[in-house]
């Protein structure tokens, strides 16, 4: 009798991942299925290569689709283990390292993901691909704990491996991120030659379109932040138009139609082309608010809003969710030199929405939303809360430039209460514009308006005018309107203080129409209030009126808006200094609680 002839391992192994892949790429995945029919491939007892391939695939699909992470865990560790001894086996091999790397991650396990991944690049150096990416994922997790210096010399690490593999487009890649570390940690000394280095890799790069367009689009967004970091409003708009037109130019390259590349170390691609567009509507919108274009921050923030929305249709990746925060974060502040509070107070409860999804970003935000909430409060003229955010951003922040902001509107606060004239002088020590150690040109012009006003609050009209002079000679370079109009409107209401009322016109009248271009409704308010005493001194009852009328509408205005405000459950969200996004503080009557 004849026997039945085995079936070769291919054959069966082949039929299973088959159908295993049918299960993963329905329409919905099956991914329960997948799991199960790759599971039975263990049934029977395959060589080692396909066991340790099996476990990565399992490892990665729970991961990835499910909360099981032990049992994922459990998977790539075995991978690992099985493919050790396997010759010729780079991918499953490094594959597992990587997953295995970004589960002790998510676990808070930095330690074992930092371990893994030296071991996986002390033996990847023949495999250009994996050896870079994992000097990549080595470098992100020492970023996230903050520790650049080791992050940039591992990225200066790849820079020279990828001399060695031939890829001058992943050298660009390593040594721009390098500049965004330095930037973050402002080496601003040593970031210089590093992009210097890079503009000309990219001016000499001869491979595919889009690889350079992309490269080019990474250095701009360096370029342009470093300018907005300092404050440069006006110094930023070449790089910035400059990054518009690159974006213009990427979006309608197809990178399909290019060959690709033979060279394992080029097949990395900094960002997808979607989500460089929100990036580049993010840099505008940051460049809009400080340059004081509220119209136009709205008009990119709702178009990079939407984009998001849509990409996260299809892919929730955590970027989409950092760049939809600052989106919101901007988006805050332009409503509330405009006036509106209602939506404003909105918009930062959805922003505490999206750190509540995702912990890592309250950790990253927290003092941010502290600072949002401390303006909010402001603008209510809720000032014990006012001082109870900022003190809270103060206490968690570790950015300079945003303590710096912080503690600039708390003086405010402090010189608008009256009553607190020892934590005053105690706070203006630590911002005096002639010693602020800051490389911001805004930050140091809005510390003498602080001076300025404090100066103004005190009668001292001589100080206070040669402060808010500095000020309007610093916001004047750089094109800081808003500055500039409150500037402005302040010494007007001085030289009216004073008796001048030509002097307080000729001040008073440009506030007026650059607050009007901005818009800032709160400048617009104090200028027509000014004007209406202006016109009255000068015994011109017709334009008198209309300073009335101006100061009458712009006052019903913010009122009306206060009350809606008020009214709405998120203003409850003035209650929270410390712990998680408190949501519970969004439910029920928001009119009980509400503080006037």
């Amino acid at each position: 009798m004849a026997s039945v002839p085995a079936i070769p391992t291919d054959s069966w192994y082949l039929s299973l991942l088959g159908i295993a892949e049918s299960f993963r790429t329905a329409s919905p995945p099956k991914i329960k299925h997948c799991i199960h029919c790759l599971q039975s491939i263990f049934h029977f007892k395959p060589p080692p290569r396909i066991e340790a391939r099996t476990h990565v695939q399992l490892g990665s699909l729970l991961f990835t689709h499910t909360k099981n992470v032990e049992l994922a865990r459990t998977h790539l560790e075995k991978a690992w283990a099985l493919s050790q001894s396997i010759p010729s086996f780079e991918d499953v091999k490094f594959e597992a390292a990587s997953q295995l790397a970004r589960i002790h991650e998510k676990q808070s396990q930095l330690h074992l993901a930092k371990q893994i991944l030296r071991k996986a690049i002390g033996i990847s150096q023949q495999s250009s691909y994996w050896h870079c990416l994992l000097l990549f994922q080595l470098a992100q997790i020492h970023t996230h704990e903050k520790d650049f210096i080791s992050a940039c010399e591992l990225l200066g690490v790849g820079a020279d491996y990828a001399v060695v593999a031939g890829s001058e487009y992943t050298r660009a890649l390593f040594l721009l991120s390098k500049g965004m570390l330095m930037l973050i940690d402002k080496k601003y000394a040593e970031v210089h030659p590093v992009l210097s280095t890079c503009g000309s890799i990219i001016d000499n790069y001869t491979g595919s379109d889009t690889n350079k367009e992309s490269l080019k689009v990474y250095f701009l967004v360096l370029q342009v932040c470093h300018y907005l970091m300092a404050g440069q409003v006006k110094s930023v708009k070449t790089a910035l138009k400059n990054l518009q037109q690159s974006i213009q130019t990427i979006t309608m390259l197809h990178s399909d139609e290019e060959p690709i590349s033979s060279n394992p170390a080029d097949l990395f691609h900094w960002l997808p082309k979607e989500h460089m567009c929100v990036l580049v509507y993010l840099v505008t919108v940051m460049h809009s608010m400080q340059a004081g274009y509220m119209d136009k921050a709205q008009k990119f923030t709702d178009k990079a809003l939407l984009q998001i929305e849509k990409l996260k249709i299809l892919d929730s990746h955590p970027i989409l969710s950092a760049f939809q925060l600052m989106l919101l974060e901007h988006i805050v502040m332009c409503r509330l030199v405009m006036g509106q509070k209602s939506l404003a107070i909105q918009e930062i409860s959805q922003a505490c929405q999206v750190c509540s999804q995702n912990p890592r970003l309250l950790t990253t935000h927290g003092a941010q939303l502290h600072t949002l909430l401390g303006l909010y409060s402001m603008s209510m003229n809720c000032m014990e809360s006012a001082e109870a955010q900022f003190s809270a951003a103060l206490a968690i922040t570790t950015q300079t430039e945003l303590w710096q902001f912080a503690s600039l509107n708390l003086a405010i606060v402090y010189l608008r209460s009256g009553n607190r004239q020892q934590e005053l002088l105690s706070l203006l020590e630590r911002i005096n514009p002639e010693v602020l150690p800051t490389n911001s040109h805004s930050l140091r012009a809005a510390a003498y308006y602080v001076k300025g006003l404090q100066a103004f609050f005190q009668a001292r009209y001589n100080e206070a005018k040669r402060y808010l002079r500095e000020t309007l000679k610093m916001s004047n370079e750089e094109d800081l309107n808003r500055l500039t109009a409150c500037s402005l409107v302040l010494l007007g209401h001085i030289f009216l203080s004073l008796g001048s009322t030509r002097e307080s016109m000729n001040m008073v009248l440009p506030a007026m129409q650059l607050a009007g271009k901005i818009p800032d409704v709160h400048v617009q308010l104090w200028a027509s209030a000014l004007l209406r005493d202006l016109y009255h001194l000068e015994g011109d009852p017709v334009r008198e009126r209309e300073g009335y009328q101006m100061h009458t509408s712009f006052s019903q205005q913010l009122l009306k808006d206060h009350f809606q405000s008020s009214q709405q459950s998120e203003h409850n969200l003035i209650q929270w200094t410390e712990g998680p996004c408190p949501i519970h503080l969004l439910q029920g009557d928001g009119a009980s609680s509400s503080i006037l």
